[in-house]
């Protein structure tokens, strides 16, 4: 895991859990990422992939996604750059 960098803009502490099949209404067992700055980038029922790194995982965004997030974000990183 790389942790804080040039680029990156920390979105906040999200809660995780696994989610298993057959309680409070999973049909598979899978992992939720609980945080609320995330549903302005992938709205609900979109879908995305997921890929492995070493010490985590990373989140592809589709075009749309990546709009939504450079146009959300943009204000965070002019004045992250200013600050730099």
């Amino acid at each position: 895991m790389s942790g804080e960098g040039e680029g990156k803009i920390k979105l906040g502490k999200a809660d995780v859990y696994i989610h298993i099949k057959g309680k409070s209404n999973a049909r598979i067992t899978h992992i939720d990422i609980e945080l609320d700055e995330l549903n302005k980038i992938i709205k609900d029922g979109e879908s995305t992939y997921v890929g492995g790194k070493s010490g985590g995982v990373f989140i592809g965004l589709k075009k749309e996604m990546i709009k939504r997030i450079e146009n959300s974000l943009s204000l965070k990183l002019q004045k992250k750059k200013q600050k730099g």
